[in-house]
């Protein structure tokens, strides 16, 4: 099992979209697919149609670490989540004042190895609920606006908070690497000029701690009408005319550059209903 987390020190960047489109695509080509909403707005919890609802959620699974009752299965075959059940804000004090409230979620993890992906999403703040979910990834992945700016104070924030974490391998959680991807790009012809320096001003402030990718996400409506029509977005747009990727070409390219070891293919009757 592989958990990765998506993250950012910034809020508003896409979290949220990008988690539930990398899971809907991971599922879709038959990947067992856990996703976590750990953050305290629950937008991940209602992006997908529920079947099946737990009684309890990611409360109960990080105060108790117990994983019966704590997962909901959504309409789409292999995709499954912990919901954030925490309207009040209680679990980031809780993880404030217990000693290993950091470590939580990652020892809790470990007892779903049903499932080949755990995909995290997190809060757009500092605080103990994000630092939970970055300690308990094997890698962590961040939107990043397609501005030189920006870019840096990505790295300075993210590095930031990376090293303050990198003290808690000593309780069994190293920080993995994190890897950014250029998300939101409104000119396709600028990309890859874009992403050079974006990789130049991330690679010089983080001194190789962070890494952009070469896949970049276009700007286009496609990611809303999904969003609101509540499918993935490789189903909602499987082909588009003109220079700038497809959804599902550029879902496809993002999950074999950051899981290069999976074979990702679509199944029949899915590539069937996207291409139809």
């Amino acid at each position: 099992m592989l958990v990765i987390t998506i993250c950012s020190t910034k809020g508003g960047v896409g979290k949220t979209t990008l988690t539930a489109n990398l899971g809907g695509i991971l599922a879709d080509s038959g990947i067992r697919v856990l996703l976590v909403d750990a953050d305290i707005q629950p937008t991940l919890s209602s992006y997908y149609p529920i079947e099946t609802r737990s009684k309890a959620g990611l409360h109960r699974l990080v105060t108790t670490g117990e994983v019966d009752g704590v997962i909901s299965q959504t309409t789409i075959p292999n995709l499954d989540i912990v919901v954030s059940d925490d309207p009040e804000g209680t679990l980031e004090n809780w993880i404030l004042h217990t000693p290993d409230g950091r470590v939580r979620l990652k020892h809790a993890l470990q007892g779903l190895g049903e499932y080949d992906i755990v995909l995290v999403d997190t809060q757009g703040a500092v605080g103990a609920l994000q630092d939970m979910g970055v300690l308990a990834a094997d890698l962590l992945l961040s939107p990043i606006p397609p501005e030189i700016l920006s870019a840096r104070e990505f790295a300075r924030g993210t590095l930031g908070m990376l090293e303050r974490l990198r003290p808690m391998q000593h309780l069994g959680a190293p920080v993995g690497h994190l890897h950014g991807l250029v998300y939101r790009m409104d000119r396709t012809v600028d990309a890859r000029r874009i992403a050079d320096s974006l990789r130049k001003a991330t690679f010089e402030e983080s001194r190789g701690a962070i890494s952009i990718l070469d896949t970049v996400v276009p700007a286009t409506v496609a990611y809303r009408e999904a969003a609101t029509a509540r499918v993935p977005v490789h189903r909602w747009e499987p082909r588009r005319r003109g220079a700038t990727p497809c959804a599902l070409e550029t879902m496809t390219s993002l999950v074999r550059e950051l899981l290069p070891h999976l074979d990702l293919q679509l199944k029949e009757t899915v590539t069937e209903e996207v291409t139809s």
